[in-house]
């Protein structure tokens, strides 16, 4: 698998979200560097992940190809 193209971020609860042009998103211990959890897109990723918070709920967002992939954080 390929290092991300478009960048990572991180969490203050020490998770780092990123994506690859091989269509992989994935969520890594930030402290460990770990691999905690991957979602196999349809297509590459190439621009970088973005945390936002909405009614209490924390979701990160990328952009897969051209369709935006949203995952909300317990």
């Amino acid at each position: 698998v390929s290092p991300p193209w478009g960048g990572v971020v991180s969490t203050a609860g020490n998770l780092v979200f990123g994506g690859t042009t091989e269509g992989v998103i994935f969520a890594l211990d930030a402290r460990t560097g770990e691999r905690l959890w991957y979602f196999a897109a349809n297509d590459r990723v190439y621009a970088s992940p973005i945390s936002y918070l909405a009614n209490g709920k924390q979701y990160v967002l990328l952009a897969e190809g051209d369709v935006l992939v949203t995952f909300g954080l317990d």
